[in-house]
């Protein structure tokens, strides 16, 4: 068995089965997968640890969070890409979609920020061959905010914009139909007093009637016409799906109710939700868990959301407490995110697939539940963790 990278003694996690054996890379690419033991000197030995494809994160917050990690306290961009990289790959993350948020009514917001300096950032970081993960970005467009249009300019025609998700975070609605989860998350993460929320919420209302038609509209002829694969966000109803369908989406993020979820698989969409809902066995907003969902056939795809060391530690729960076999649990962060936004290279372990793999050794967590450990992680055959 040749290759520039030879890996022995794992589990193999494959996408219809678990085998022992021994996996050889060569040219970033998997080029042969043996069941069974290896006798060659040179291959790295990993005593019986699951080997996986590398996760595919589509919708993570946290460079925003790195990016300002406290309210209106802005970090320097590079630094801030440099932290959240590290720590994307050690969760195990070898693809991931920055999800950058554009358009605020707050002018003091993170989503009210010129992201030139951001996506220069990338550029930058990126000429040096200096991160460990492969860089993407989702654009998430809040569409009652007057300023949106503006600062999405800076990402029309960037190769590297993956994905685009259509957000409505109107206080009232969708993921803050309950006013006082709403209340809860404003006034405890932003520090807005009870007056401030409801003024807020009267000016939402009022920029929603005047916005969300015609930004809906030219973000979603914007996608279209570029060939990005578009997303609806926090659908609560059939017709909030229905109407994503129409528009031509092929992702459900989060929906808030089973219902919702049940119409997307029907239309065809996939259904993204949560991996923190996942660990914390329900939505911080009050809505489905996406427990639920799996046990209902309903859930396609994890999102670390604002952890990112959720995604794996969800993805194996799913095992417990869904009753998924281990490769059905690996896919919903690693294959099915992957086919969800047209990536055909990777996502699997599977020969000639791209070598983004993690050594994963599981442990017992106090409450006796298995937690996964990242030993390694190796992005094209290089590792980088």
């Amino acid at each position: 068995m040749n290759g520039e990278l030879l890996l022995k003694s794992a589990k193999l996690v494959l996408a219809d089965e678990v085998v022992q054996g021994t996996l050889a890379v060569a040219g970033g690419r998997i080029v042969a997968i043996d069941r069974g033991g290896s006798s060659a000197l040179k291959a790295g030995d990993l005593d019986g640890d699951l080997l996986i494809p590398g996760l595919i994160e589509l919708h993570t917050d946290n460079f925003e969070r790195h990016l300002m990690p406290r309210p209106k306290v802005r970090w320097p961009e590079l630094p801030a890409l440099m932290g959240h990289d590290a720590e994307v790959a050690a969760a195990g993350i070898t693809t991931v979609y920055d999800a950058l948020g554009v358009g605020d009514s707050d002018p003091d917001a993170m989503r009210s920020q010129d992201m030139n300096p951001v996506l220069q950032a990338i550029r930058h970081a990126e000429a040096h061959d200096a991160l460990r993960a492969e860089h993407r970005l989702h654009v998430r467009c809040e569409l009652p905010a007057a300023n949106m249009l503006k600062l999405f300019a800076p990402f029309e025609g960037n190769p590297h914009v993956g994905l685009i998700s259509l957000m409505d975070h109107t206080p009232g609605q969708r993921q803050w139909e309950n006013l006082e989860h709403a209340r809860t998350y404003y006034c405890g993460k932003k520090g807005w007093s009870d007056e401030k929320f409801d003024g807020q919420v009267r000016l939402a209302i009022e920029l929603q009637e005047q916005y969300v038609v015609p930004h809906r509209k030219w973000i979603t002829d914007f996608a279209k016409r570029n060939g990005i694969p578009f997303a609806s966000h926090d659908d609560t109803t059939i017709g909030h799906v229905d109407e994503a369908h129409a528009e031509g989406a092929s992702i459900s993020e989060f929906p808030t109710r089973t219902e919702a979820a049940r119409r997307a698989r029907d239309k065809g969409l996939s259904v993204v939700m949560g991996a923190p809902n996942v660990m914390r066995g329900g939505s911080h907003s009050g809505n489905v868990s996406a427990i639920e969902l799996a046990r209902h056939g309903l859930l396609d795809t994890l999102s670390s959301d604002y952890v990112p060391a959720s995604l794996l530690s969800a993805a194996l729960r799913l095992c417990e407490a869904a009753e998924f076999p281990l490769p059905a649990a690996i896919a919903t962060v690693t294959r099915n995110p992957a086919a969800s936004v047209g990536l055909s290279d990777r996502g699997e372990i599977a020969i000639g697939k791209r070598a983004d793999l993690v050594q994963v050794r599981l442990m017992r967590d106090g409450d006796g539940r298995s937690h996964p450990v990242v030993r390694a992680v190796w992005r094209a055959g290089v590792r980088v963790v």
